[in-house]
């Protein structure tokens, strides 16, 4: 469905930036899409709304750019691993998260100190917009990589941006299985993330799949691990009805035990894989090895990532400005206004109005 303020990040990027994009990442179907633009030049892409809004999505992408026709000559591509940086950066700046914080350190520290996995490590995030998905995939890339999302043994995809038109599909697929292998021939750990999960096509999942059952390991010296995460914000609303019950029940929500959403999450999911949702088939397959739940957001965090966004930029604040800023956000359901409807999600961007 259409996330509310798409639309505004839409009409900045312009359509020339995000055909130089779209050509930079995927030169082939390029000639094709231009000879199309002209006869359309009124109308946008069709089908095609930004995912994430507004500044942070753009550093994303542009770090992500940077990192084209590098290459790694080490093969190294300065890992760093830094588990107790992740931990300590999760606990300060990641709010309302107590569940996805533990199972995100416990697991990548796990798989990392593992001597041989036999399989690549695979975590599922769900949860609505705005939760902080995105915001833990960069954390990860940022404390295992001294490059964050610029190293060359990091690679981002976004599923709208990316994979955006149907009849593209197997060539979309040919070059996903390219830039995979070259990223983990390149690479001794890597680290590969999919952003709106929910939206790849299932003959994409066929190509990405091989790479994460078993790990090849034959002569080689050093285990070759990779990372992949899946972002959807499919099983959100379960996730939701769950904080709901334990707020109602009168229950801090730090009750909300990682077993009884995993298990909402499975059977939502399982329905979901039977609807055609591609990347619902990777748990069938025993492929995902932890699904993460993101719980929805209430007023305290939102006045906490504005906090954080007023220092991240080193602007003064009152307790009054944050109270300003999480009221100009939606809160449902509408009886108790008790989550925010778009999470942290354009808190960056409203501090504009308090600036002096």
């Amino acid at each position: 469905g259409s996330r509310p303020g798409g639309g505004t990040v839409g009409q900045a990027l312009s359509k020339r930036y995000w055909q130089y994009l779209a050509c930079k990442v995927w030169p082939e179907g390029c000639e094709e899409e231009e000879k199309q633009q002209g006869e359309r030049e009124a109308s946008p892409i069709p089908g095609w709304g930004f995912p994430l809004v507004g500044q942070e999505y753009l550093e994303i992408l542009s770090a992500w750019y940077c990192s084209f026709g590098k290459c790694c000559e080490t093969g190294d591509c300065r890992i760093i691993n830094n588990i107790t940086g992740l931990e300590a950066d999760l606990n300060g700046h990641l709010h309302g998260q107590h569940l996805a914080k533990a199972v995100v350190v416990r697991a990548v520290q796990g798989f990392l100190q593992s001597p041989r996995p036999p399989k690549a490590l695979v975590l599922s995030f769900h949860g609505w917009s705005g939760t902080g998905k995105n915001f833990v995939a960069r954390m990860v890339a940022t404390h295992l990589y001294r490059d964050g999302l610029r190293s060359d043994c990091v690679r981002l995809f976004v599923s709208l941006l990316h994979f955006p038109h149907h009849n593209y599909v197997d060539s979309y697929k040919a070059q996903l299985q390219k830039q995979i292998s070259e990223t983990l021939q390149r690479c001794r750990q890597a680290l590969l993330i999919f952003d709106e999960a929910e939206k790849l096509h299932s003959n994409l999942l066929d190509a990405i799949k091989p790479f994460m059952a078993q790990h090849s390991s034959e002569g080689q010296a050093d285990q070759q691990r990779s990372i992949f995460l899946f972002l959807s914000n499919l099983g959100g609303n379960t996730i939701n009805e769950v904080a709901l019950d334990f707020w109602r029940a009168g229950r801090a929500r730090e009750e909300i035990p990682l077993e009884l959403l995993e298990q909402r999450l499975r059977l939502e999911l399982q329905e979901a894989a039977e609807n055609g949702y591609a990347h619902s088939q990777l748990l069938r397959e025993n492929l995902i090895d932890f699904v993460v739940p993101f719980l929805p957001l209430e007023y305290q965090h939102v006045k906490l990532c504005a906090r954080d966004a007023f220092l991240a930029r080193g602007l003064p604040y009152t307790e009054a400005t944050l109270d300003q800023v999480a009221q100009m956000m939606v809160f449902v359901p509408k009886e108790e206004k008790l989550f925010s409807a778009q999470g942290c999600k354009s808190v960056p961007q409203r501090i504009n109005y308090f600036l002096p």
